[in-house]
């Protein structure tokens, strides 16, 4: 943990311990003395974590989604791990460190004060760790790009693993020697090393900028180097398969990229790492708060920066990408139409009578001349067939109701009395009605 920047090195002993700010800087959860830096920070913090969720939590969904339509590949399998680390970082371990920044003292509890730090720099040694492994299998597939190079998921899960256990193994000593302590009219999440266990953690404080950061970044940029050298010779040979060449060097260059962009927004918590221990051991100045803050805040934009670097290099990335934006936006299936309750309007209500085509005239067709006797048969046995057809169980546009069925086939026959004659005035004499 770190010595908070623009406060002293010396050493108070109680109950047997020391605090010995010489060999992790407690720089995670500096008390900013300024009022408006406690709004400030915490927001610029806010905006890194929302938007790198975001941005990452899209990258997974993209790499998902391209692994379902074709068997995972191990150097998606290393980007989906490396997204899946800054979404950690950001989802559990950003928010406290905003909410340490924001309040003059700690108030997070023990438990807090011991596992955020901690969980810090395991997220963001398995990055370190898992763009060396990235650039190891970018150099094997540069090697020969057009070979088919299949890993089963059980190897890639088991290097994952083992990736994740180192990460989270390194960086103990932070869960170790974190405790709360009594600073001012509040407490503080400090390093309290045993005067015991001093020259572990002096080594220890020595050792971590290399185990953590520069073997593993040099270890990338070395076969990132060779593997960009691989593509500029192949391709000057015309022979080899352009497609996969053209593939090979953007792959080269997108995590080349990203791996610079990670060492270079790192680099400034190392120089002031080193800067305080060299400073707390020789008893010369620390470096100032400000220098400090702006590294912190420049290692959590790292986990902002990566999706994007991917999505502004990666065409394929790109493509996925877009074709994700259209399916959430575009292709938006219809809402499910509900069946309308039996009402007056609906389909199952009884619908009202329409007269039929044949007897909307009440007048029997003409008879031309030159046709025999037969014709009238002929016309009824149409008639008959069409009254079959609208009553047959198929046909559901005509549902007519047995009174009007009655009272349509009574005016059709003549059978109607004047009492029950619902129109009397179609029957009555011109005569009679004119008296």
């Amino acid at each position: 943990m770190d010595a908070s920047p623009g406060q002293s090195a010396n050493t108070s002993a109680g109950n047997g311990t020391v605090d010995w700010r010489s060999v992790l800087a407690r720089g995670a959860y500096q008390h900013l003395e300024t009022g408006e830096l406690r709004v400030l920070v915490p927001a610029v913090l806010a905006v890194i974590c929302v938007l790198g969720f975001a941005a990452n939590a899209t990258a997974m969904g993209i790499l998902i989604s391209n692994a379902r339509k074709s068997k995972l590949s191990l150097i998606n399998a290393l980007l989906l791990n490396l997204m899946l680390a800054d979404g950690l970082l950001l989802a559990f371990a950003v928010p406290f460190k905003a909410a340490a920044y924001s309040r003059a003292g700690w108030t997070l509890g023990l438990l807090v004060c011991k596992t955020c730090d901690w969980f810090v720099h395991a997220c963001m040694a398995a990055k370190s760790f898992t763009v060396a492994v990235l650039a190891k299998a970018c150099h094997r597939y540069a090697s020969n790009p057009a070979k088919q190079v299949s890993i089963r998921l059980k190897t890639i899960a088991v290097l994952l693993l083992a990736v994740w256990l180192l990460a989270c193994a390194l960086p103990v000593p932070h869960w170790i020697f974190a405790a709360l302590q009594e600073e001012g009219d509040g407490l503080a999440c400090v390093q309290l090393v045993p005067p015991e266990a001093r020259g572990f953690a002096s080594g220890y404080a020595k050792a971590y900028p290399l185990l953590a950061y520069c073997a593993p970044l040099a270890f990338a940029l070395l076969y990132f180097w060779r593997a960009h050298g691989r593509c500029r010779r192949r391709c000057s040979n015309k022979a080899q398969n352009l497609r996969a060449q053209i593939r090979s060097r953007r792959l080269t260059l997108t995590l080349f990229g990203l791996t610079m962009a990670t060492a270079a927004l790192w680099l400034p918590h190392w120089v002031w790492w080193v800067w305080t221990q060299h400073g707390l051991d020789s008893g010369g100045p620390l470096p100032p708060a400000p220098f400090a803050l702006c590294a912190q805040l420049l290692m959590f934009s790292i986990s902002l920066v990566n999706p994007l670097i991917v999505l502004a290099l990666s065409e394929e990335f790109r493509e996925s990408y877009k074709g994700l934006w259209r399916r959430l936006t575009l292709r938006k299936q219809p809402p499910k139409q509900q069946q309308p309750k039996p009402g007056p309007h609906a389909p199952t209500a009884p619908k009202s009578p329409t007269p039929r085509p044949e007897t909307s005239a009440h007048l029997p067709p003409p008879c031309r001349p030159g046709r025999g006797a037969e014709e009238p048969e002929k016309e009824k046995k149409q008639e008959q067939e069409e009254e079959k057809k609208e009553e047959s169980p198929g046909n559901k546009d005509s549902i007519v109701l047995p009174d009007v069925e009655q009272f349509w086939h009574e005016r059709e026959s003549g059978s109607l009395t004047l009492e029950n004659d619902p129109t009397p005035w179609e029957h009555q004499d011109p005569k009679e009605g004119k008296q």
